[in-house]
């Protein structure tokens, strides 16, 4: 399928933190530029909405983290870390995201899914039959191949990783 890309598209990224963070950090020992993922991803267009799903943790380190996506026009949603009574944690918001970009597509002409998780080819098959272009950014190293085949257009961030990554610290 051919990609279009102009000016006048509307377009919403839809961010699944965990995924991308542990891909930075496992591949590159780095952390993610979200700014910049964003920025390329949208490509000049029109950005509807930008919204980064994030985990709290019960030290609650996250503040600050939280506070630069909101400084960059990236809205937060939260959810709590669980933790089960066998020491288990389960930190998923792949429903959520999921919904909500169901829920947007029709104001929508665009939706970008930074992520690499393969659990999102039934969303992005969806949103394609209802008219939806899906673009999708992640480290394609980290990436499911039944996802980039499944997009209408992939954007690789293992191509350009310095300009995609904070340094750690």
């Amino acid at each position: 399928m051919t990609v279009i890309k102009h000016k006048e598209q509307r377009v919403g990224v839809f961010i699944d933190t965990q995924n991308l963070y542990h891909s930075a950090r496992n591949l590159y020992k780095a952390r993610v530029n979200f700014g910049a993922v964003v920025k390329d991803a949208v490509a000049g267009r029109k950005l509807v909405r930008a919204v980064a799903y994030v985990i709290t943790t019960e030290a609650g380190d996250e503040k600050n983290f939280f506070e630069a996506l909101t400084k960059l026009g990236i809205e937060t949603k939260t959810k709590d870390l669980q933790i089960f009574h066998t020491g288990t944690k389960k930190a998923d918001w792949d429903v959520g995201l999921t919904v909500d970009a169901i829920k947007m597509s029709p104001r929508l002409d665009s939706v970008i899914l930074a992520s690499g998780d393969g659990d999102f080819v039934p969303l992005v098959r969806y949103l394609q039959t209802v008219g939806v272009q899906v673009e999708v950014a992640s480290f394609g190293q980290s990436t499911s191949a039944k996802l980039r085949e499944a997009a209408d257009d992939f954007l690789d961030l293992s191509e350009s990783p310095r300009k995609y990554l904070l340094q750690a610290g």
